[in-house]
């Protein structure tokens, strides 16, 4: 007897509807995917162009940015000139425009220098190892600047309701005027090297003229008289820190003449400047003496003098940064060799922003002499915010 053809059974014709099923469904959901893709991929499409027309419309209206190349570019040609041959027909008919400020240049004391000849010499002079790094340096347009300082302690009392209030007392404001003096240097070169276009003259002479005026201003803001050249912190009187009083600085006494007796003298010299000055302290001495310092230990001969850890950084002396500053007297008896303070209270250098060059091609040929000049000055601005540690008994 032969056996009927099997058909499958009802579990089987299950699963296969519901394959089906799922990949109609999938195909379904594939599509709609590819539909929502490409609606994002539009209206991404869309906001490009909004963000590009939005742009377009910005940059057109947009006005043009004030010190940018387009508008040095006309100086330095002129100066160039003006350096190599002496023509200033460009410098005469030339004015430099910064909003409502405008500045012609003048050929009687001489011509301003470009800005970007003027801001190298600048970075320069800030990058020296001067106070000038660690001073308030402020840009003024007068021939002096005037510093107000409030000496006295600031007074408050305890009052409730009904009790009158004290009146405070009078508070005691000193004023120092810190003139501006002419800081001059006199670079020279031969007019046949003036001549050579290879020659970048604008560089050259930002170089010497930085150069120049580091040494001075760093001597000066040091040890200056106050003669024809700022004040030096060195210049003012200096008194035994225990009688300290106003237009003086105060000193600790190593105890030795001419030599250290110990650390102990370093750390004295930290808390003789008063805490709100403290944070910000700094010292300032020169290698000589920076080498003798290198050498002092606690008194479990650990050095106090401990190098940068990164490239750049300044050494630190019991956790203070220390400017390493060669007008700043050696190691002697009597000398004030060592200076800490908040130098940004402390001492303030004012400047005029103009630098001028005045060409001269007839006091020394066959050399064309190149007379720069500027005005600064600087004084101290706060004399509790610098303490000096002198090499002395007492």
């Amino acid at each position: 007897m032969t056996a009927a053809p099997h058909t499958g059974s009802p579990q089987r014709e299950t699963d296969l509807n519901a394959l089906q099923s799922v990949h109609e469904a999938m195909t379904g959901f594939s599509q709609e995917f590819k539909g929502f893709q490409s609606d994002i991929h539009q209206k991404f499409q869309q906001q490009d162009e909004r963000m590009n027309r939005l742009d377009q419309k910005t940059l057109t209206g947009a006005r043009p940015v004030l010190g940018t190349t387009d508008m040095v570019q006309p100086h330095q040609k002129a100066i160039g000139a003006y350096l190599r041959n002496g023509d200033d027909d460009a410098l005469r008919g030339l004015e430099l425009e910064e909003k409502a400020l405008s500045t012609a240049v003048n050929g009687d004391g001489g011509y301003l220098v470009d800005p970007v000849t003027s801001d190298t010499i600048k970075s320069v002079l800030s990058a020296t190892a001067s106070i000038r790094a660690i001073a308030n340096v402020v840009t003024v347009q007068a021939t002096s600047y005037d510093v107000l300082i409030d000496s006295s302690e600031a007074e408050a009392g305890w009052a409730d309701e009904t009790s009158p209030s004290t009146e405070s007392g009078t508070p005691t404001i000193e004023r120092i005027s810190i003139p501006l003096y002419e800081l001059s240097a006199l670079p020279k070169a031969s007019q046949r090297l003036l001549d050579d276009s290879a020659f970048d003259v604008e560089n050259w002479l930002a170089g010497r003229i930085a150069e120049k005026f580091a040494r001075s201003e760093a001597a000066a803001f040091i040890a200056g008289d106050g003669i024809d050249k700022p004040t030096g912190i060195l210049s003012h009187p200096a008194v035994d820190n225990d009688s300290w009083s106003w237009g003086n600085l105060g000193y600790i006494a190593t105890g030795t003449d001419g030599a250290f007796a110990g650390g102990d003298a370093l750390i004295d010299l930290v808390y003789a400047l008063g805490a709100e000055y403290r944070a910000n302290g700094q010292f300032v001495m020169n290698s000589k003496t920076a080498g003798a310092v290198r050498k002092l230990k606690d008194a479990d001969g650990r050095f106090l003098w401990s190098d940068g850890l990164a490239a750049g950084e300044p050494a630190r002396l019991l956790g203070y940064p220390v400017l390493i500053a060669e007008d700043m007297p050696d190691i002697a008896a009597d000398a004030d060799a060592i200076a800490f303070g908040d130098f940004s209270a402390g001492y303030t250098i004012a400047e005029r922003p103009d630098l001028r060059i005045l060409r001269d091609p007839f006091s020394a040929k066959p050399h064309v002499l190149f007379y720069a000049t500027k005005r600064v000055g600087g004084d101290v601005s706060d004399f509790a915010a610098i303490k000096l540690l002198r090499f002395s008994v007492a």
